[in-house]
């Protein structure tokens, strides 16, 4: 950098230098205005984003649902649900770019810290941060469990519908999340629209499956006992059971409905253009008219066939055994479905953090520096980050580990659904509109802004009291007897497939373990080398002036390169990366 810059060109110049940017690639268009990638969404690319966040694994619930309100209630339900979440986003979608400068907000907290401040921004982090978290857990359980499903398919096929036909998930979640990481590589979140598209017909798929799946049932004469009101109190149920589960189903409802707290990040893939704000919104009524439609049709659907008893899920539940090709074959799209859904909500949290660490350490290379990848003499269109590999890696690796060590998680998932679908939704929406139209309060508009945020505050109370009280229950269900346990124990340690689980996930988290310390060694070696000389001379002739240029194109202060920190063409020294090798085998032997 120079300290004295004249004209909009050097400006650029100079900005360009701080990101790592080349400036002729912004005068040739490949980044737009901001410096930032440039954006090549669509109304098709973001409609196919938001439907593949919004019709998730809870779509295959929705059955049980219907079953707990009854038929009015539950249609009605889903009606309301959609066109709140119609609304709110499209509120959202308004606070895109600040009306005075016109800035974009690049992510759904920087919009809330623009409009509400750094108290309620740090608020959302937290809400936004915490659901995007368990829905990913979430993922990678249910994602397994259908894998497990498959198995269970064909051996309930080949055995018969009475046979014991007992798997294990644990493999799966270690092979997703091993995928996850190769997949989490991907820089940002419009690189991978391809996936989206994929997730968004697979998502499709699965749902026309379980609902031509029901219809059939249906049609041949197969179909359970309904009722107005749902499932009805009686043996087996109380009132306040009857009560409780209305309650989860509202939960449930609601948490198939939370995609708001991506919809910022999705609105950033638009291509530039004045009529971005125009594209989201009708993005936003294709994304919510299709849900909805699917919603409505396995709801329906799905409680007709199996009745007030209806299954946790369609097909993982095994309210269908036949034909067993086809339950396969809507498994395997709910497992490409989820790892589509996956990456859109990893990308925001992954790019939130690099983001804050190159603002943080502007000059390192572990941070900011792209090496290409290649094959012989071509060079591919990928390249790999020491920070985004070993972030990112490490994420994936823990909520892996979650995922396996709390099998009952989707009780923990509900209530976070319950928790966040109202601040996410419609609080944050509602407030930040408020506020950036300048609406004045106790005017009939206000009113009826705050009356639809307490509505859905108290319907979001409810559904978490819900989602406790199925957790209580959920904790009791796994409570195993002290015999029980030591029995479990022995048929751990003389089982082939039980002992093959534990060690799989043994390794598993010795792997993330030691990824950890690799990453903390790496960080303290370039730390130590930042240490020696971070700031960079500031002269206007000589020698040192071509070094001082040099560091900046490389990322680096010129001292450092002058100083024989690092090699001529700007990487650390050998002799550092020998130490860093062997610092990591020995960490490996540890």
């Amino acid at each position: 950098m120079v300290n004295r810059v004249v004209g909009d060109e050097d400006i650029i110049q100079n900005s360009e230098c701080d990101s790592g940017l080349d400036p002729q690639k912004v005068a040739d268009g490949d980044f737009d205005e901001d410096g930032r990638s440039k954006r090549t969404g669509t109304v098709w690319t973001v409609t196919a984003h938001i439907v593949t966040v919004v019709v998730g694994f809870g779509v295959l619930s929705l059955p049980w649902g219907v079953a707990q309100l009854g038929w009015l209630a539950g249609v009605a339900t889903l009606l309301v649900f959609g066109i709140i979440t119609f609304y709110t986003s499209s509120l959202l979608a308004e606070c895109y770019k600040s009306p005075v400068t016109g800035k974009r907000n690049y992510t759904y907290m920087q919009a809330v810290k623009t409009t509400l401040g750094g108290k309620m921004y740090m608020v959302c982090g937290l809400v936004q941060y915490a659901i995007v978290t368990g829905s990913i857990i979430g993922f990678t359980l249910t994602a397994s469990i259908s894998m497990e499903a498959i198995l269970k398919s064909d051996c309930y096929h080949k055995s018969g519908h009475d046979a014991s036909c007992q798997f294990s998930h644990r493999p799966y979640m270690i092979g997703m999340g091993i995928f996850e990481i190769f997949l989490s590589q991907v820089p940002k979140i419009d690189h991978v629209w391809w996936l989206s598209i994929m997730a968004t017909l697979t998502s499709l798929g699965y749902s026309f499956i379980g609902v031509g799946l029901a219809l059939a049932t249906i049609i041949s004469g197969h179909g359970k006992r309904t009722s107005v009101t749902g499932i009805e109190i009686g043996p087996g149920i109380t009132p306040a059971q009857k009560i409780w589960r209305m309650f989860r189903a509202l939960g449930n409802i609601a948490l198939a409905y939370s995609y708001s707290l991506v919809l910022i990040e999705v609105q950033d893939t638009i291509k530039s253009s004045k009529s971005e704000i125009k594209v989201m919104k009708k993005a936003n009524m294709a994304g919510v008219l299709i849900t909805t439609t699917l919603y409505l049709s396995c709801a329906c659907f799905g409680y007709a066939a199996f009745g007030n008893y209806a299954h946790g899920n369609m097909l993982t539940g095994f309210g269908f055994y036949e034909p067993f090709w086809l339950i396969d074959l809507a498994n395997i799209f709910i497992v490409v479905h989820l790892v589509g859904a996956y990456q859109v909500l990893a990308q925001p949290v992954f790019s939130a953090v690099e983001s804050q660490a190159r603002r943080r350490w502007p000059m390192s290379k572990f941070v900011t520096a792209e090496y290409p990848v290649g094959i012989g003499n071509k060079t591919l269109n990928f390249s790999i980050n020491f920070l985004r590999l070993t972030w990112r890696t490490v994420f994936v690796g823990l909520v892996t580990s979650v995922a396996m060590a709390f099998p009952f998680f989707n009780e923990v998932l509900a209530l976070l659904g319950a928790i966040s679908y109202w601040p996410l939704t419609v609080y944050f929406p509602v407030n930040m509109y408020i506020a950036q139209k300048k609406i004045s309060p106790r005017t009939i508009r206000w009113f009826g802004l705050q009356l639809l945020n307490f509505v859905c505050l108290l319907v979001a109370l409810a559904s978490a009291c819900g989602s406790v009280e199925g957790f209580g229950e959920a904790l009791l269900l796994i409570v195993v007897p002290l015999p029980e346990l030591v029995h479990k124990t022995s048929e751990i340690l003389t089982q082939p497939s039980a002992l093959f689980n534990l060690i799989s996930i043994s390794v598993f988290n010795f792997t993330v373990s030691k990824l950890i310390k690799l990453s903390f060694c790496w960080c303290s070696l370039v730390g130590e080398k930042r240490r020696k000389g971070t700031m960079v001379r500031m002269v206007n002739e000589g020698d040192d002036r071509d070094i001082e240029k040099e560091g900046c194109e490389d990322g680096l202060g010129g001292n450092e390169v002058a100083d024989g920190n690092f090699d001529e063409d700007g990487r650390l020294r050998r002799a550092g990366i020998m130490k860093l090798v062997h610092g990591a085998f020995w960490l490996l032997m540890h």
